[in-house]
């Protein structure tokens, strides 16, 4: 299901970075240390939002990369 707060999603296995670009805003961000099973949860899961803000969000460190560029 596509969601309404995540616009992409792109991960580095081998630097464990998973990158999110959020709809409001374009903004990118950049998550650090992300496990790849927990990448795969995320892109598996259902409402990918509610998936985010319970797994991701506040629980791996991060920086605000910028807005993104299609």
């Amino acid at each position: 299901m596509p969601s309404t707060s995540i616009r992409k999603t792109e991960y580095d296995p081998d630097s464990r970075i998973l990158s999110v670009w959020l709809v409001a805003g374009g903004k990118r961000y950049e998550f650090k240390d992300v496990p790849p099973e927990t990448f795969a949860a995320f892109k598996a899961a259902f409402a990918k939002g509610r998936f985010f803000n319970d797994h991701i969000r506040n629980h791996f460190r991060y920086r605000l990369v910028g807005p993104a560029v299609d």
